[in-house]
């Protein structure tokens, strides 16, 4: 056999080497592509569940669009059911006992005042619809998975009594709480202190709410959550926003932000899930807070929200919940950040304000007026209030109580600082 027999068979044999590779490579760009396409396809199908038909659309100043859904249309109404379901207008009963969030403050440094929310400036919903924030593809794209958008991860409510703080922190979430436990609750009610803290990674949060709590924090954990929020990672910014959230079982497969699933009920035309809040507080300035209010209507059995003085929001069906549709057992106020450990140091993303609760008014984050609702739909003082956080060196929490903030508590911190790393 000659040498340009050889050479050619070689020539040959490169040649197929190179179409194979080729051929390889074209596959791999095809199942990508493929696979690019599938994901657009489902999360168009997830963005169409979500957005639904608007009456007319706002454009908020800080780029969300609020499209005003007619009632009927929302959300909710994807549960199967709740296909027949009669809208419940108004509660049957407020709890009695409201604190009036309009009265003077006997001491004036002590001063704050309510927020609205910055879509307002540019218009506002029609009666018979309600205000929703519209869900772009990015938003849905920043999630893990579209199944998980619009969830937390699990093991986030806070459990005071855990004998190994160690096994909370493994789910990189941090607390600064105070609570009540071993009785049977109908509600609970706070003003929370706005600010808007820094996140140190966008997979972080920072939020401050109430929880309502039933069953035990394994698997079948009930929990009805309202407050502010800053989230990067939901809403791709930095603002302080109003949120709700839900879960039956310990956030696992049921439960959601705000109004991405099926479950809370909006009446209110002018108040929306998720859209941000202003102003916000400042360091040694202007105080803001919000008053949020969730009891269980003696008469229907659903869950309601209030927002301030003037705005009921609407309600949690009580089939949502198991333990939560008799009653709650645990009632918890404060803070919650998401701590990553960059860098395989602490966070610096803050809580509340950023400042420790000794720094005070003005300076520190707070929750003011804080009330139980009890079997006989009464709004009162919490009994036998505790405190829990993990590491005080880095956010923490002191109790107090006066004549015109009732039982309050100032909490929050920086997050990583010298003794805290």
């Amino acid at each position: 056999m000659g040498l340009s027999q050889f050479s050619s068979r070689g020539r040959t044999g490169r040649g197929l080497a190179v179409v194979f590779c080729l051929w390889g490579l074209i596959s791999m760009c095809c199942a990508a592509r493929l696979s690019a396409s599938r994901q657009k396809l489902e999360v168009q199908k997830h963005l169409n569940r979500l957005n639904k038909p608007a009456v007319k659309s706002i454009e908020s100043p800080d780029g969300d669009i609020i499209d005003c859904v007619h009632m009927s249309h929302q959300p909710a109404f994807d549960h199967p059911f709740l296909k027949d379901h009669k809208i419940q207008m108004r509660p049957s009963y407020h709890p009695e006992g409201l604190f009036d969030e309009n009265k003077v403050a006997a001491n004036p440094i002590e001063k704050s005042s309510p927020v609205k929310q910055l879509w307002h400036q540019n218009g506002k919903c029609p009666e018979g619809t309600i205000p929703v924030r519209r869900t772009k593809e990015e938003d849905v794209l920043r999630a893990s998975s579209i199944k998980r958008y619009g969830r937390k991860k699990r093991r986030t409510a806070p459990q005071p009594r855990s004998a190994d703080p160690d096994l909370i922190n493994q789910s990189g979430h941090q607390h600064a709480i105070a609570y009540v436990q071993g009785d049977k609750y109908y509600g609970a009610k706070a003003t929370i202190n706005v600010w808007e803290p820094k996140i140190q990674q966008p997979n972080e949060f920072s939020l401050s709410q109430l929880w309502i709590l039933g069953g035990s924090f394994g698997e079948d954990l009930n929990s009805i959550e309202a407050g502010w929020q800053v989230s990067p990672d939901l809403y791709g910014d930095n603002n302080t926003r109003l949120f709700t959230y839900w879960t039956s079982d310990a956030y696992q497969a049921t439960g959601c932000y705000n109004l991405l699933c099926s479950g809370f009920i909006q009446i209110n035309s002018e108040i929306a899930m998720g859209a941000s809040i202003s102003p916000v507080s400042a360091f040694r300035n202007s105080q803001y807070d919000i008053s949020i209010l969730v009891w269980k209507d003696p008469t229907e059995g659903h869950w309601w929200m209030q927002f301030g003085n003037d705005y009921v929001l609407g309600y949690w069906p009580s089939f949502l919940f198991s333990y939560l549709a008799e009653s709650a057992s645990m009632i918890e106020w404060g803070g919650e950040v998401v701590n990553s450990q960059p860098g395989g140091q602490h966070t610096s993303t803050q809580m509340g304000s950023g400042h420790f609760p000794e720094e005070g008014f003005g300076k520190s984050s707070y929750f003011r007026n804080v009330q139980v609702v009890d079997s006989s739909n009464n709004l009162k003082a919490p009994k036998g209030i505790g405190t829990f956080t993990e590491q005080s060196n880095c956010y923490d929490v002191q109790l107090g109580r006066n004549g015109d903030w009732g039982q309050f508590f100032y909490y929050g911190g920086p997050g990583r600082n010298a003794n805290c790393a």
